[in-house]
């Protein structure tokens, strides 16, 4: 369904005929940083988090993607046969057609339509990674966190999500200790209710 409200038929049938269907279960990685982008991937359902690993551990959250999206950054790394520079990861249990990367390179001249799809891509991913940006640069510890939890319940459907505290701090690229902390404010502030690796926004 995701598929035909994308694109029209003739390139709906050499998506289906080239790629293939496969369904992750949250928490499973399918694309690592320095890997070479062999498959590109089309959110059917479920959702992606794609992130940034430095040598030293660190990650930080770069965007989400959900059902009719793609990553910009495989895209590209496919097509021009270089490693990616990002890691992917289930969010949610998500099935996602996996397309050739030489098909969605040959598509770019043949599709219009394919092309309009990358640019749309290229230019929401953009505008995503200002605001990383600019809330790394600018915003204080305790607006980011909420900005977080805010995007997990719209991606969840639910105020309450089920996360640990080293999960947020891992997505922001802080320690633990400082997302625990804030929290604890937060909840007496009357913006979240905190229980075991569950949040509620209020």
């Amino acid at each position: 369904m995701v598929l035909k409200d994308l694109f029209q038929s003739d390139l709906q049938k050499e998506i289906a005929d080239a790629g293939y269907l496969k369904t992750f279960a949250a928490g499973e990685i399918i694309l690592n940083m320095d890997s070479y982008v062999k498959s590109i991937p089309v959110v059917i359902s479920g959702s992606i988090k794609v992130i940034r690993t430095e040598e030293d551990g660190r990650e930080i959250l770069l965007y989400y993607l959900t059902p009719g999206e793609s990553c910009i950054v495989s895209i590209l790394s496919g097509m021009k046969n270089e490693t990616s520079k990002v890691k992917a990861v289930v969010e949610e249990d998500a099935e996602i057609m996996m397309i050739p990367a030489d098909k969605a390179k040959d598509w770019v001249k043949k599709y219009p339509e394919w092309t309009d799809f990358i640019f749309n891509l290229y230019q929401k991913r953009f505008e995503e990674l200002l605001d990383v940006v600019n809330s790394v640069a600018f915003q204080k510890l305790d607006a980011r966190l909420l900005h977080l939890i805010r995007q997990k319940t719209q991606l969840y459907r639910s105020k309450e999500i089920s996360v640990t505290h080293q999960q947020l701090a891992d997505e922001l690229g802080i320690t633990r200790e400082a997302t625990s902390r804030v929290l604890k404010q937060m909840e007496k502030d009357g913006i979240v209710e905190l229980s075991r690796n569950k949040i509620r926004l209020l």
